[in-house]
């Protein structure tokens, strides 16, 4: 083939190619398993399950070692269900979730849990490098057991945070499952402590959560931060839906997702937590959280840093002890509608300045149709709307106060904030409706 009849037969390839992404191939009818195409599916009738369970299960057991071990079977075949019995499971590590899972619980009955957390001072130094850690006396750790390590770094002061799982020991000298990759040496006061979130996954897709509780035994945990831990933690993780999902009395967030893409939320209870309800985390695409209960949480839906396209739809949202939902950093394009936002401890709702960078602000986000009633103290205030944050619009919610007008503020823009829209919203029982400046 001469280069003349080469290049006019990869246009005419090119040009396939083109028309095919275009939409033009055929709709695929009647779907096939096919080895590596991940794209179609037959809707199967029946796949494998597996049931856990304190008695009566296809693996009888109630820790975390028994669940896994379903959930890595499962895994191992490619997809299935693992079916939780009722009972009270109690965890010492982190349940850790593959790709293409339904981990189903029994209802309210279903309950995974954590004994106290135990932390212990480090007694000699581990380099970055290292796979080991000595512990200043054994405590309660285990083969198997999660911990988190924490010190002060030697060279800029802030705090590292590691997680990892002790896999072998010699009296108080552990081997865990992966390198540090940071120095815990003495001079940043180091310790091992027992914490994890109660179901966590990284760089995975595809996983229904359905029809359990989580309960982080708060008052005998220390607390995690959310951006490392809560009842549930997923970093890096696309297209996970949870439905009627109980997260309780975490020491920290009920539900948090970092680098997310496409998670779903919907007909869970996220209540009692030391800090976030639901924390859709920094980066995080197109979240949806609808019909959820968020109460009594320090902020019920914290939207975090550059997460856009969301949605926050019929939510109940009550008594959460700052903010009923805060939103700030880079978080743009969101919509949240039809929302119940009552009894929040300082705003019902925050836009949060955002001043570090050119323009972090919550731009073009939508808040229509919400109730938002009763918020803060004598000087609270429902919409809070702070820095240069511009284009939201707040449109048709009743804004309401039931208690004495006090100091409360209905709406309050900054001075610096421009292009807000209000429309058709009814506030009532406030001191000053609207606040501009």
């Amino acid at each position: 083939m001469n280069r003349r009849r080469f290049l006019a037969s990869s246009g005419l390839l090119l040009s396939a190619c083109s028309m095919g992404d275009a939409g033009e191939r055929p709709t695929v009818s009647n779907p096939r398993a096919t080895d590596g195409d991940e794209a179609f599916e037959p809707n199967w009738d029946e796949r494998l399950t597996l049931t856990v369970g304190p008695k009566d299960a296809d693996l009888v057991g109630s820790d975390d070692k028994v669940i896994q071990a379903a959930i890595d079977y499962i895994a191992r075949l490619g997809a299935g269900t693992v079916k939780l019995m009722p009972g009270t499971f109690t965890l010492r590590n982190a349940v850790v979730l593959p790709s293409r899972l339904r981990l189903i619980g029994s209802g309210p009955q279903t309950i995974l849990t954590k004994g106290p957390s135990e932390t212990i001072d480090l007694a000699d130094d581990s380099d970055w490098y290292d796979q080991e850690i000595t512990l200043s006396r054994p405590g309660d750790f285990r083969i198997g057991d999660g911990v988190v390590l924490k010190t002060v770094n030697p060279h800029n002061g802030s705090t590292d945070v590691i997680k990892r799982t002790l896999v072998a020991r010699s009296g108080n000298r552990f081997k865990i499952n992966d390198g540090l990759r940071k120095n815990l040496w003495l001079s940043g006061k180091p310790t091992c402590s027992s914490l994890f979130p109660l179901l966590t996954s990284e760089y995975t897709s595809d996983v229904l959560i359905e029809n359990l509780t989580l309960d982080g035994n708060m008052a005998n945990n220390e607390n995690l931060n959310g951006n490392y831990g809560g009842g549930v933690f997923l970093q890096d993780c696309n297209r996970y839906t949870f439905r009627n999902v109980e997260s309780r009395n975490y020491n920290g967030d009920g539900i948090s997702f970092q680098i997310c893409h496409d998670v779903v939320v919907e007909d869970c209870h996220c209540l009692d937590n030391a800090d976030l309800g639901v924390h859709p985390g920094s980066g995080s695409q197109r979240p949806v959280l609808r019909n959820n209960r968020l109460e009594r949480n320090t902020i019920g839906l914290f939207w975090c840093w550059g997460v856009k396209y969301g949605l926050a739809e019929g939510n109940r949202i009550v008594d959460n002890r700052n903010y009923g939902i805060s939103i700030g950093h880079n978080d743009t394009d969101n919509v949240m509608r039809d929302n119940d936002v009552i009894g929040s401890g300082k705003v019902g709702i925050l836009f949060r300045d955002e001043s570090r960078g050119k323009d972090f602000w919550p731009n073009r986000n939508l808040v229509e149709n919400n109730r938002i009633t009763d918020s803060g103290g004598e000087d609270g205030i429902a919409v809070d709307i702070q820095g240069k944050t511009r284009d939201v619009r707040i449109v048709s919610n009743e804004i309401r106060e039931t208690r004495q007008p006090m100091n409360r503020i209905g709406i309050r823009i900054s001075a610096e904030a421009t292009g807000i829209e209000l429309n058709g919203n009814q506030l009532n029982g406030f001191a000053t409706a609207i606040l501009n400046g």
